[in-house]
């Protein structure tokens, strides 16, 4: 444990697990709870109303920050991830010096050996972020399975804007059996409704202003799910970035909330939500919206 002051407050944070594994141990009760925010640091205020969420429902918060090798499929994208950890620190300890930080080292949580975990996510997998980065949800179901058997939360909160991750991570605990309740939390936007991300940190101020595109294309396509089929609405999406000089689509695709496969034919029966994912200047940026 390494005490650390901001503002001559002292923090709990952590740099390695087994000191984090004692210490909850000690401060556990029959009554407490233990709220658990995963982040890959970069915070912005999604994060920190993750945090505040976990601080209403329970008696500890802890909030882990760890750039994950295993979920990066593009080496550059890991070399580029922001990493602000003094900066983070700052940020967690201005919403409360209570919560506490695990800040770990890649060979504290892969003991040396970086690699992934194989998962059945009963198809969840193969969809959109799965498609177009191959290994990335075997990365995401390792590190977060290891983080929920060192932490062992009692709730964990999740951004609904990675919603196929959450949809990953619910089917994770329900197949491993771990006792976590996978709590997802609203997208929270930009003042131009760019969906805050860590990766907006990456981005010049016009990029960050014009970026704006993203939300206003799928705003457009819920209301033309509302007429028109998948088939037609998705192609107006391609249509729309066709000829864009700046933002490149990768995809856009309209999908069952539950199994995420694609809609083929609208049932009134069915939840469904857009997903797009966009890149601007190499830099990837998504976002999903509900439709109905």
């Amino acid at each position: 444990m390494f005490a650390n002051y901001f503002n001559k407050t002292p923090m709990h944070i952590f740099y390695g697990k087994a000191a984090l594994i004692d210490f909850l141990k000690s401060i556990k009760t029959n009554q407490s709870t233990v709220g658990f925010v995963p982040t890959m640091g970069a915070l912005h205020q999604g994060h920190l109303s993750l945090m505040q969420q976990s601080m209403a429902n329970n008696s500890t918060t802890v909030v882990s920050i760890f750039v994950n090798p295993t979920q990066f499929n593009n080496p550059e994208d890991l070399a580029k991830y922001p990493r602000t950890l003094d900066d983070d620190l700052k940020k967690i300890n201005g919403l409360s010096p209570e919560i506490i930080v695990y800040a770990p080292p890649v060979d504290d949580i892969y003991d040396g050996k970086p690699s992934s975990q194989f998962f059945d996510f009963d198809g969840l997998e193969n969809q959109m972020e799965g498609k177009f980065r191959p290994g990335h949800f075997n990365g995401v179901g390792t590190i977060v399975k290891r983080l929920f058997e060192i932490v062992q939360p009692t709730n964990a909160y999740f951004g609904e804007k990675d919603f196929q991750q959450l949809q990953i991570v619910k089917k994770m605990v329900e197949k491993t059996k771990l006792k976590v309740n996978v709590i997802g939390c609203p997208i929270y936007r930009e003042t131009n409704k760019l969906a805050m991300s860590s990766r907006n940190a990456l981005l010049s101020p016009k990029e960050k202003q014009e970026a704006s595109i993203i939300y206003k294309t799928i705003i457009e396509s819920k209301e033309n799910f509302q007429k028109f089929s998948a088939k037609i609405v998705t192609e107006e999406v391609q249509k729309a970035f066709e000829n864009n000089p700046v933002f490149t689509l990768e995809y856009y695709q309209i999908a069952d909330e539950k199994t995420l496969l694609p809609c083929i034919r609208k049932s009134k029966n069915k939840k469904y939500r857009a997903f797009i994912a966009v890149f601007v200047n190499n830099i990837r940026l998504i976002d999903t919206i509900s439709l109905n």
